[in-house]
């Protein structure tokens, strides 16, 4: 993870964690967790697909470490 990454989990993590009531903070950080959840797997979804562009899926899969019918689940947004 790069410097800039970490200091923005940092902020992140802070701010969810500010608000004294235990219930809210923890429905919240549960919301967030959702969140964060749709928008990363959609921004990795973009990076694959556009990574295939000149490239088979196996070429991608090798460049992000997975096989190329992951790489390209990836590109779909799945799990």
């Amino acid at each position: 993870m790069t410097p800039a990454m970490e200091e923005a989990v940092d902020t992140l993590v802070e701010t969810a964690t500010e608000t004294s009531d235990l219930v809210e903070r923890y429905q919240g950080i549960k919301e967030l967790e959702e969140v964060l959840d749709v928008r990363l797997r959609e921004a990795k979804a973009e990076i694959a697909k556009t990574l295939y562009e000149g490239r088979s899926w196996r070429q991608v899969g090798d460049l992000l470490g997975v096989t190329g019918s992951r790489a390209e689940q990836i590109s779909r947004g799945a799990r």
